[in-house]
């Protein structure tokens, strides 16, 4: 993967830079952060520069964000409420629980958002439920490039500071994914279980 990665920035320049980054939002497998951190290195070693890094590469986030936000915003709510309608019973789901969740992401979509632009994986992910829900686009649009701006900027400058040794940082990174997502995986056991103490009390 790695090297695949190295190899289309290489021969690609910024154009790479773009496509790498989109195919991440769209394909979350992708690290970003082997990109971000090479595209910085890249810097040192041709004519590419670290503002034209940011760049290619925060406009293709924005681009794959908006594909993944249109995704969501065609299936909609109600193909979701068919499919538990149906499903339902095995899921142990009902459609009162869609809205209820549908409901929690309008109220802080605005904090989820930006903030998961900061996680890896949830990064690309969480412009599914945004369009989903319906979030107001140029809302979705600003936090998206904002979020992802200083995440682009954080890695690419750091990867142009450390130069060969950019793979030092993406191990950090992968030790800083992994508690990410294991307190993500607390936080979704809690609401779990607060959800189904509140329904057991009903």
């Amino acid at each position: 993967m790695e090297n695949w990665i190295t190899t289309v920035m290489e021969e690609f320049g910024y154009i790479g830079v773009f496509l790498l980054i989109m195919l991440e939002n769209l394909f979350p497998p992708i690290p970003s952060e082997v990109i971000l951190t090479f595209g910085g290195f890249w810097t040192t070693q041709s004519d590419l520069s670290v503002f034209g890094v940011v760049v290619a590469s925060t406009i293709g986030s924005v681009v794959g964000a908006i594909i993944l936000y249109g995704i969501g915003a065609l299936v909609g709510i109600k193909r979701i409420e068919r499919f538990v309608d149906r499903w339902g019973k095995v899921l142990r789901l009902t459609s009162k629980d869609i809205h209820k969740a549908n409901s929690w992401f309008e109220k802080y979509d605005v904090w989820t958002v930006f903030f998961c632009r900061f996680i890896p994986l949830i990064r690309s992910l969480i412009s599914l439920p945004a369009g989903l829900a319906k979030m107001n686009f140029f809302t979705f649009l600003l936090l998206t490039t904002l979020g992802t701006l200083i995440w682009n900027l954080v890695l690419v400058n750091i990867g142009a500071a450390v130069g060969e040794s950019w793979e030092t940082i993406v191990h950090y990174m992968d030790i800083y994914s992994n508690i990410a997502y294991a307190v993500l995986a607390i936080i979704f056991i809690v609401v779990v279980v607060r959800f189904y103490q509140k329904k057991m009390r009903s």
